[in-house]
């Protein structure tokens, strides 16, 4: 399979990665709710949150290195196997440590999962497609979390909140076995073995020396933060302000449904604005939304708020990962991609931590206020990097052949 062909693969790997993302962005508000109900405070949800992101922090650069030598498909399933026992351990267990170690174990297969995929995409797109199949990946994703809080927030509630819970873990690990389905004869392996053969191992340090794999590891970092803060504090921000789970799920649904919606215009958005351009101002909007949902505002706005800022972060991802599979040197893509998750990891672990710090000692709101200055300073660090192209916009197809700008 060339770079460019056949494109049926990148179909299967959205839904597969539809359901794994569903399954963890199910999974995810469960386990606050499942953590508040045996008795955890915002510091102790901060800290199960961060868990979830440690073990992939070790893990990260090594999957990586593998994957630029061999092939990508094999994490995959692993991924997938991980997620679902996470998710179903996680609903059996019956303390906070034990709900934290599995959380991890989540946390890991989401990490074999992503990986596997990323480089699958850019091993298999030739390189004015990788824009556009990374944003067509990332609606995989989008669809996940699109789906999977309107279903935790269906499941979760009551008086039994700690019962409610765990069936939704439970129904999460069922979901992500699910992503098994369109895994089959996902990669050439005759094309595996012939750009790998002669891959040279590439330091690490050459890789976060690269112009762009910074501004990128930084950006992928902010909007996954705010993602991820989202999801697990805005059950807490709920709970404070009398919102029941099943409007907490729309909300974060809006979210993701915006997000989807970001993806599907991303390249007329790169055409009108450029890659630079549309970073910097697609994260700027993400400040001041992020730190606005700290505001009492009634539902409605915080609804409204939230669709723009499902927007504003569908950007982020998908760009970030071009930019840092085109600024690395040549047989150490897959490794680029690793530090980037890396760095989303690192942020995974600090930012929930530090919420939880700082809700505990100023409220639950505040959080947001963190992630607008992380935001903000990411939507600096876009705005002074330019693309790996020399600043051109990236989504332009004029010198391209016709068939080159097919969706």
């Amino acid at each position: 399979m060339r770079p460019g062909g056949n494109r049926g693969w990148l179909l299967r790997l959205v839904i597969a990665f539809s359901f794994a993302q569903g399954a963890v962005s199910m999974a995810r508000p469960a386990v606050s709710y499942r953590a508040l109900a045996l008795g955890a405070d915002e510091r102790a949800v901060g800290v199960i949150a961060g868990v979830y992101a440690l073990l992939p922090l070790f893990a990260a650069v090594p999957l990586g290195r593998r994957t630029d030598h061999g092939r990508c498909a094999p994490l995959l399933p692993v991924g997938v196997a991980l997620i679902a026992g996470g998710c179903a351990l996680s609903g059996l267990a019956g303390s906070l440590g034990a709900m934290a170690v599995w959380s991890g174990v989540m946390g890991l297969g989401h990490l074999c999962f992503v990986i596997g995929a990323q480089s699958l995409v850019a091993r298999q797109s030739a390189p004015h497609e990788q824009d556009r199949n990374f944003g067509h990946f990332t609606i995989g994703a989008s669809l996940g979390q699109l789906v999977g809080p309107i279903a935790a927030g269906a499941l979760i509630g009551g008086p039994d909140m700690a019962g409610t819970s765990a069936l939704a873990l439970l129904v999460a690990g069922a979901g992500a076995a699910a992503a098994l389905t369109s895994l089959w004869r996902i990669e050439d392996r005759t094309a595996v073995n012939s750009r790998t053969a002669q891959a040279e191992r590439v330091a690490v340090g050459s890789i976060l020396r690269a112009r762009g794999v910074p501004a990128g590891m930084l950006i992928s970092l902010s909007v996954l933060s705010a993602t991820d803060i989202l999801t697990a504090y805005l059950p807490v921000v709920g709970e404070h302000r009398d919102i029941p789970p099943s409007v907490i799920g729309v909300l974060l649904s809006l979210r993701a449904g915006a997000t989807i919606a970001c993806r599907l215009v991303l390249t007329p958005l790169l055409r009108l604005l450029g890659r630079p351009a549309l970073l910097t101002v697609t994260c700027l909007l993400a400040a001041v939304l992020c730190a606005a949902v700290a505001l009492p505002v009634p539902v409605w706005a915080l609804g409204l708020m939230l669709t723009a800022l499902g927007f504003c972060l569908g950007v982020g991802q998908p760009l970030s990962m071009t930019t840092v599979v085109q600024a690395a040197p040549d047989g150490a893509r897959s490794t680029a991609l690793a530090l980037r998750l890396t760095g989303n990891r690192l942020g995974q672990v600090a930012a929930p931590a530090t919420a939880g710090l700082v809700a505990g000692l100023v409220g639950a709101a505040a959080p947001f206020v963190m992630l607008g200055g992380l935001l903000l300073l990411s939507a600096g660090v876009a705005l002074r990097s330019p693309a790996p192209d020399g600043g051109k916009p990236t989504g332009r197809r004029a010198t391209l052949p016709q068939s080159a700008r097919r969706m």
